[in-house]
């Protein structure tokens, strides 16, 4: 008995980060949205009606007017809302699918090999999503990935027509997409291969897909030759399998302003500390050295530059926020130097192990039982009435340094106090 031909699914949220701004605002559901970067400086995500206006990449404080004339609400980032309600559509596909690999915040691939109905499917998912989450969401269905991807761009681009849901398994249906879309949508294809693409009269993803893969190879890397064979229907990537703990955790912001004391920049490695010690918490992983860095703006002429950083070891490894917290806060004594305007802090853990995957020293300190106890009742807490709920004393909760969000929505879903309120 032959093996079953694969069959991929691509889920992807329609203008994510847009979409969740209007879940609770229902009166924006008709008026384009724009999303902020970080110190509100420009803008990184759009609806699909703000891209006829505004450009990716564009600064906030450049295109006021604009946003304004064409009547576009912006918003500053929000991110705690962005990555609840991530979690949540992606438990939802997870629930409707055998396998699954989440590819970014706002999609994933699902393993559809073997499901007859592949196209009810799709709209059960998109149907199941957008009632239990507000997100709206694209399907496409195809035997590659790369396929799957191209399916899900034409799902969203013929919305209408196709009701957010393409299944291109069928060979026609593949060639009439191939041919009708253009080479610059494929994915991996971007604009400087594209050049090189048109040079070589590529212009459509048919082209490519018809094209020599040796040659592609050879003139560029097996990357593309790859794209190549997956656009003619070869799988070559399979669905990936959940990626192992990470070797390093960084945690990094800019600052709202520019700081120039010692007290609020230990604040602030305080509060980046806490953020990091969790995601090592999640991963199950301990720490056995740290970096504490510190720096100015490097683009205005008429500051001053400095950076500086510290590398600390930790008496054991450990997980315990306290401890950690203690160590870079001190370490900061070491790289301050007055007179600067300092315009961010980063934290990063290094050296990092599994636990029970290190060798103790019979006469070394280790973390105590009491501490790991400790920290899995902290992130409890955390876990049920939101990130913050406890912290370490050194974290202020409303830092006057921290980043500059002045657009940003309520935390409709992590903060108690930002709950939705409904009047009858």
């Amino acid at each position: 008995m032959s093996k079953a031909q694969p069959v991929f699914a691509l889920i992807d949220c329609n203008s994510f980060y847009a979409s969740c701004e209007r879940v609770f605002r229902p009166d924006l559901g008709r008026v384009p949205i724009v999303v902020l970067s970080n110190n509100d400086g420009c803008v990184i995500a759009r609806s699909y009606d703000a891209k006829p206006y505004v450009k990716m990449g564009e600064p906030y404080f450049q295109i006021k007017h604009k946003l304004k004339k064409h009547g576009i609400v912006p918003f500053s980032s929000n991110y705690a809302l962005y990555g609840d309600m991530s979690e949540r559509v992606m438990t939802l596909i997870e629930s409707m699918v055998p396998a699954v690999e989440v590819y970014s915040i706002d999609e994933a691939f699902a393993d559809l090999t073997g499901i007859d109905g592949r196209d009810a499917l799709g709209r059960k998912i998109r149907s199941h999503v957008l009632r239990c989450t507000g997100i709206p969401v694209g399907v496409g269905i195809a035997h590659t990935k790369t396929l799957a991807k191209l399916a899900n761009h034409t799902a969203k681009r013929l919305q209408v027509q196709t009701g957010g849901v393409v299944d291109i398994c069928d060979p026609f249906k593949r060639d009439w997409v191939l041919r009708n879309t253009d080479v610059s949508e494929v994915w991996g294809v971007g604009r400087k291969m594209k050049l090189h693409l048109d040079a070589m009269g590529i212009k459509t993803a048919m082209d490519l897909a018809q094209a020599d893969p040796w040659t592609l190879r050879n003139k560029f890397s097996v990357v593309i030759e790859k794209t190549a064979r997956e656009l003619g229907g070869t799988p070559c990537l399979e669905l990936d399998e959940p990626d192992p703990p990470k070797q390093e955790i960084c945690c990094s912001r800019m600052f709202g302003k520019r700081l120039t004391e010692l007290a609020p920049i230990k604040e602030a490695v305080a509060t980046y500390m806490m953020r990091a010690s969790e995601k090592l918490r999640a991963q199950k992983s301990l720490c056995k050295k740290i970096r504490v860095s510190i720096r100015t703006g490097m683009f205005n002429p008429e500051e001053a530059k400095y950076a500086n950083g510290v590398l600390i070891d930790m008496p054991y490894p450990t997980d315990d926020v306290r401890l950690l917290t203690k160590a870079a806060v001190d370490a900061l004594d070491r790289v301050f130097r007055p007179g600067f305007k300092y315009s961010k802090a980063e934290v990063l853990l290094m050296s990092l192990c599994q636990q029970g995957e290190y060798t103790d020293d019979l006469f070394a300190t280790s973390q105590s039982a009491d501490a790991t106890k400790l920290m899995a009742v902290l992130d409890q807490i955390n876990g049920r009435w939101g990130r913050g709920t406890l912290r370490s004393a050194s974290v202020p909760e409303d830092p006057d340094w921290g980043m500059r969000r002045e657009l940003m929505s309520h935390s409709y879903t992590t903060r108690l106090d930002q709950l939705w309120r409904v009047y009858s």
